[in-house]
């Protein structure tokens, strides 16, 4: 990480919120980062990038990765030199302008929202098929008040998830590894919708690698931030990468590229059609536990970046409240929880990850073209070019549907964002928006 570069040096912190408490260390961060992506990714998004891109699902695992990788490492940097809540909300309006960090925050949020919308689903539709709405709805309630009662309990719940989750994922391995009649050459790479089905699963796939935006997200509750979420995200970024590579070939050797595609529990269909029957009721539950772990963070981050934007006025300004005794934004992760009730009462799953990869791409888009701002160096600017593009590229070929109503939710965003700049009066809007 450049996160030393001289021109970044000269720029101030922003002070912290006083109601707010560093309390997380490095392990900590990235816990909060792994119950995010590995939660999201291996149980949900498997299935639909393996219909996409057939065989060469790797490659577009792959390709993700290096998006990921290259937007983690402009977000580290900036994470380090804005230590605040909101992530990239607060980097885009330091670094570009008010505009662009609020439609950054917007994005996050409602994009965010709908993947909190997404884990709760996934929580129904293993626990309880037919009734994952009511289920979702539970799940919802439960997290939010895991989360109301302070970050450090939130952390804790995290940490046994990632574990648990972990160790089940690693029997998973074994299992199709040793015990599947199939072979290795079921890991052919072949495509047969393309470059263009590669980076469908490359989009659908990010989906589960952004996790370590929770880690930026808390940036005024973590020791030493500079050391801690440079550290933190690439180490649950690498982490995730090594989980996934090792869960895709397993599962791919199991049950084949066609099979997998039409898989909506691939990883206990994986360990069935390995011939280890009674290890598929452990998976489910492993699914539903790793579901809440992510709908946990991903709540933590949401709530997180609706705070940021409700204390710079962008938000009702009643959200911008911190709890006395719990040090937590109560508020904000009250009206989260009732936001993504009401979704996970009434979406589609699909629907969802799908709207939610697209308004994410845009955030981390956001999130690039502030890092280059930081320095003039050749290798950081590639770096966040590379994020840039690629982030793009996996938002134009995403599913035609999930385009349209993430550029129609972004647009409402940004005519909210002008009809009150042209109302408001001068200094209404409070933006730190600094030189540089």
């Amino acid at each position: 990480m450049a996160a030393n570069d001289a021109s970044e040096q000269d720029h101030a912190h922003p002070a912290a919120t006083p109601g707010l408490r560093r309390r997380l260390g490095v392990f900590d961060s990235v816990m909060i980062g792994l119950g995010s992506m590995i939660g999201a990714g291996i149980f949900a998004a498997l299935g639909p990038a393996a219909s996409a891109a057939g065989g060469a699902l790797l490659v577009g695992l792959a390709v993700a990765a290096v998006i990921a990788y290259c937007n983690a490492n402009s977000s580290a940097r900036l994470a380090a030199l804005y230590p605040q809540s909101g992530g990239t909300y607060v980097y885009g309006r330091e670094r570009l302008g008010p505009f662009f960090g609020y439609l950054a925050g917007w994005g996050f949020v409602v994009g965010k929202t709908a993947s909190c919308a997404a884990m709760a689903l996934t929580v129904g539709a293993y626990a309880w098929p037919g009734r994952e709405h009511v289920v979702a709805v539970i799940a919802v309630a439960a997290i939010t008040a895991v989360n109301c009662l302070g970050v450090q309990k939130s952390a804790l719940v995290t940490r046994i998830i990632v574990f648990a989750v972990l160790a089940v994922l690693a029997v998973v391995v074994f299992a199709c590894l040793w015990g599947s009649d199939t072979t290795l050459g079921e890991l052919e790479i072949d495509s047969g919708n393309g470059v263009t089905g590669v980076l469908q699963a490359a989009g659908l796939l990010f989906f589960a690698f952004a996790g370590y935006a929770r880690i930026a997200t808390l940036g005024e509750e973590v020791k030493d931030p500079r050391r801690t979420i440079s550290r933190a995200i690439p180490i649950a970024l690498g982490i995730t990468l090594v989980v996934y590579l090792f869960v895709s070939v397993a599962v791919l050797t199991a049950l084949g590229a066609d099979a997998l595609a039409g898989a909506t529990d691939p990883l206990a269909q994986a360990v069935a059609a390995a011939g280890f029957d009674e290890l598929e009721p452990v998976v489910r539950v492993a699914a539903v536990v790793a579901a809440l772990g992510s709908l946990l963070a991903l709540i933590l981050g949401v709530s997180r970046t609706t705070f940021a934007m409700a204390r710079d006025g962008h938000l009702p300004r009643l959200l911008d409240a911190v709890h006395p005794r719990f040090a937590v934004p109560y508020r904000a992760e009250l009206a989260v929880g009732v936001v993504v009730a009401i979704l996970a009462a009434t979406a589609d799953l699909r629907g969802v990850i799908g709207f939610s990869s697209f308004a994410v791409l845009v955030y981390y888009l956001i999130a690039n073209a502030s890092a280059w701002t930081l320095s003039g160096r050749v290798w950081p600017r590639l770096v966040t070019v590379v994020g840039a593009v690629g982030c793009v590229v996996l938002a134009v070929f995403l599913p035609l549907v999930s385009v349209m109503s993430g550029v129609i939710v972004l647009g409402v965003g940004a005519v909210i964002y002008a009809v009150r700049a042209a109302f408001a009066p001068r200094g209404g809007v409070r933006s730190s928006h600094s030189s540089g």
